[in-house]
């Protein structure tokens, strides 16, 4: 395992960490809670520049990460909801879109040899959460602010669930030609 995939690893302990801490009962466990939640988004960045800086971007990784992101931003969510400082929907709407995109992920995980990887719509989806995130855990109430950011992260992360979508299609169909040809050549 090389450092980015330990990074993602241990990004993904600190899902159920974020949880403890924000249900907690300290006087501070909202202020603990967002540095855990911090803490993992720093380490997302983190894991991302390695990799790509020192060439250490690996299939295991390319899962991983993204798994790590969508089960602490879930998790967030959720904890938030559960106190009121978001309105319910959002967690739903995030599982509903998420576990689709896993579903269809592992589907074209047959097809061909590797995932595509982030893209903007993607990334500025997690940015976006992450954002309404922090906001819902620091404020001691629900926010109008927040609302308006949660609808900004939903609305790009539904763009990014069609754009890989027709990326991959485009992959399958690529490789559908290839293979096409191949035989027809013999």
């Amino acid at each position: 395992m090389n450092i980015p995939n330990a990074i993602s690893t241990f990004r993904l302990f600190l899902v159920p960490v974020f949880a403890l801490v924000y249900f907690s009962g300290n006087d501070n466990a909202s202020l603990y809670a967002f540095l855990v939640f911090a803490v993992a988004g720093f380490s997302d960045i983190l894991d991302g520049y390695i990799a790509r800086k020192f060439n250490m971007v690996t299939k295991l990784g390319r899962i991983i990460d993204p798994l790590a992101d969508k089960l602490m931003v879930f998790t967030a969510l959720v904890c938030t909801a559960i106190t009121g400082n978001i309105p319910a929907i959002f967690p739903v709407l995030y599982l509903i879109k998420e576990g689709w995109q896993v579903f269809q992920t592992f589907r074209l995980a047959d097809k061909i040899d590797d995932v595509p990887p982030a893209n903007f719509w993607g990334k500025g989806g997690t940015f976006l959460f992450y954002v309404a995130i922090t906001m819902g855990v620091l404020m001691p109430q629900y926010d109008t602010a927040v609302f308006i950011v949660l609808c900004m992260a939903v609305l790009f992360s539904v763009i990014a669930y069609f754009t890989y979508r027709e990326r991959g299609k485009r992959l399958v169909d690529a490789i559908e030609r290839a293979k096409e040809s191949t035989e027809g050549g013999n």
